[in-house]
């Protein structure tokens, strides 16, 4: 297949390198000294087996230079999503899959009020990965899940292709029959993540040591649950106990993203994760105190500091 990643950050360039290793014609669109060490060294993938490096069918910034190609695999940070969307159109062919992988439940939806909606699919990605140093990708757990259907979760040739050439290069890419479940099942989880580990500056120790901050987590689950269960998907009744359980397998020092970006000054992507969640609570017309509060404390640094 030839599959182009917009953009190389932590989920694009993982599969980047999977795929490419893997005998895919992968293209890389990254920008400034990430770009430049991708031309020079090659794109490095390191993880707890080593590393491995690819040297990209094609490393840009202008996807004019990639043309069509089969799939996209979408992953930049929320506040990107119209420049990066737009960006993709020289890419696309009438037959293009887009698949999105970033953090919260609107971005099918938004990539679809731009691209024309029949290349637009829907996915979630289960993956700890960060840019450790430019062109240096680095997997810091060790689960890779990358689940993604047509909007509708229709059965289709393309999702069933790229399924199996990620499975083929060594990630899991399960079926699903209910891609909307699964999106809101990550957000759930998190909502309740981001959030706290932000708020908080904590660990999943933290979380799973402190009564009080074991307590909000699981209420802000619930919150995002209800927005769910209201917007009409189909989750368990029991998903918060589930999830809770998952906590206690997550490494200790486990953040969630927003948690690094905060620490290191960067923008956070709250009116995607705890904004949202607030924000579809209040049209769905249930409360949602607890992540509007969280959204309301990481406000002063939404642009970084």
């Amino acid at each position: 297949m030839r599959i182009a990643m917009m953009a190389t950050g932590g989920i694009g360039g993982y599969l980047a390198v999977r795929l490419g290793l893997d005998g895919h014609e992968v293209a890389t669109i990254a920008r400034g000294d990430h770009l430049a060490a991708i031309r020079e060294n090659g794109l490095v993938l390191e993880t707890s087996q080593g590393s491995e490096t690819l040297t990209p069918w094609k490393a840009t910034d202008t996807p004019d230079e990639v043309g069509p190609v089969d799939a996209i695999i979408f992953g930049v940070k929320g506040d990107a999503l119209e420049t990066a969307a737009e960006a993709c159109r020289p890419m696309l062919g009438p037959d293009t899959v887009v698949v999105p992988f970033l953090n919260g439940v609107e971005a099918a939806e938004r990539l679809a009020a731009i691209l024309p909606a029949q290349n637009v699919a829907n996915g979630m990605a289960a993956v700890s990965t960060t840019i450790a140093a430019p062109g240096v990708i680095r997997q810091t757990g060790a689960f890779n899940r990358f689940t993604f259907a047509e909007c509708d979760s229709t059965p289709s040739a393309r999702i069933d292709a790229l399924r199996e050439a990620i499975s083929a290069a060594g990630a899991e890419a399960p079926v699903t029959d209910d891609i909307e479940r699964e999106v809101w099942t990550k957000f759930v989880l998190f909502s309740a993540m981001s959030g706290v580990t932000a708020a908080a500056r904590c660990t999943v120790a933290d979380i799973a040591g402190i009564p009080e901050l074991g307590r909000l987590y699981r209420d802000i689950m619930a919150e995002t649950a209800a927005v769910a269960r209201a917007r009409g998907v189909a989750l368990p009744d029991d998903i918060v106990e589930q999830l809770w359980e998952r906590v206690a397998g997550m490494p200790q020092q486990m953040r969630a993203s927003t948690a690094i970006d905060l620490e290191h000054g960067r923008p956070l992507e709250i009116n995607w994760v705890s904004g949202a969640a607030a924000r579809l609570a209040k049209k769905a017309g249930i409360p949602a105190p607890n992540n509007a509060a969280l959204y309301a404390l990481l406000l002063p640094y939404k642009d970084g500091r």
